[in-house]
């Protein structure tokens, strides 16, 4: 392989992670089309190095976010349960879906969700017991676990809005998506490894910038961003991301 691919993809996944580290996501809505747009195969290439620097990212990012006391634990632990099984499931299932839609509902999903997050609705509810976000937790952990082994994500982008629905701010719900996509991340790279076709140098050297970049965005949102600029931060990039691979797809 062409060393220049190597340095395309460091700086690359050092931009993405440090920019999504700080919205509690992977970076898996870049990093499948980054991937696919370089010629890498999506199902057995694109996908599987995304989960797993996700998980990279993640783990990285959620390590700062723990010791800043930012996360949630127990209310993560329906979604990790969920989350960790559900991944499964969907990676099966992803031979059976043509690649066109998997792009498809990959970017829908991206533009629904940065939507709701730009408007901020809520529901009328202003309290959930325990019990209701455990309820809550579950359903949602297992629908976002199927996408997130059948679209290769992380699953951040559709647990941070769930996050805020249920009364978290936004700093705290970012922090607590990263560790919770931590397990959905590595749940869904193992799903997906056994059958893709992973370059291992290429993955390490993606890993490296993953944990650098993670380690200097989780840092400056801890420690300088604000709730309303991370909240229209994630919007935007999830609206032009989606608009981007619609566009792609369908013209």
């Amino acid at each position: 392989m062409d060393y220049t691919i190597y340095i395309i993809v460091f700086a690359l996944v050092l931009a993405v992670s440090f920019l999504f580290s700080m919205l509690g996501l992977g970076g898996g809505q870049l990093y499948v089309p980054i991937f696919y747009w370089l010629g890498m195969d999506l199902k057995t290439e694109a996908i599987p190095l995304s989960l797993l620097l996700n998980f990279t990212t993640q783990l990285s990012a959620a390590s700062a976010y723990l010791r800043r006391k930012l996360v949630d634990v127990s209310a993560g632990v329906p979604f990790i349960i969920t989350m960790l099984i559900f991944p499964f499931l969907g990676a099966y299932f992803t031979k059976f879906v043509s690649v066109k839609a998997i792009i498809l509902i990959f970017a829908a999903l991206l533009i629904i969700v940065a939507v709701q997050t730009l408007i901020g609705w809520k529901p009328t509810r202003k309290e959930f017991s325990r019990r209701q976000k455990f309820v809550i937790g579950m359903a949602a952990g297992s629908t976002i676990g199927l996408t997130v082994g059948l679209l290769g994500r992380g699953g951040g982008s559709l647990v941070v809005p769930v996050l805020l629905l249920i009364g978290f701010a936004p700093k705290r719900a970012a922090a607590t998506s990263s560790f919770i996509v931590t397990f959905s991340s590595l749940s869904g790279f193992l799903g997906h490894v056994g059958i893709g076709q992973m370059e291992w140098k290429l993955a390490l050297v993606g890993a490296g910038a993953a944990v650098v970049g993670s380690q200097l965005g989780s840092r400056l949102m801890a420690d300088k961003m604000k709730g309303k600029t991370l909240r229209i931060i994630f919007a935007v990039v999830l609206i032009l991301v989606g608009v981007q691979l619609i566009f792609k797809e369908l013209l």
